[in-house]
């Protein structure tokens, strides 16, 4: 079976690119800004893969305004 990289690999970066952005706006946010507890939105991120950034960015931030 061969692996055809060039499919995979830009999904792989994206999703390496996405929780790194993800983990770094976890950070510096304050935890009265987030939606439940911190530590649970640092596993969501990294074992919800693509959907668990995204979902951070959607759902785990509150309004700031």
């Amino acid at each position: 079976m061969d692996i055809q990289w060039g499919l995979i690999l830009p999904v792989v970066i994206l999703q390496l690119i996405l929780a790194l952005i993800g983990l770094i706006s976890l950070a510096k946010t304050a935890p009265e800004s987030v939606r439940g507890p911190k530590w649970i939105w640092v596993l969501v991120i990294l074992f919800g893969n693509i959907i668990g950034s995204v979902a951070y960015f959607a759902v785990g931030r509150r309004g700031q305004g």
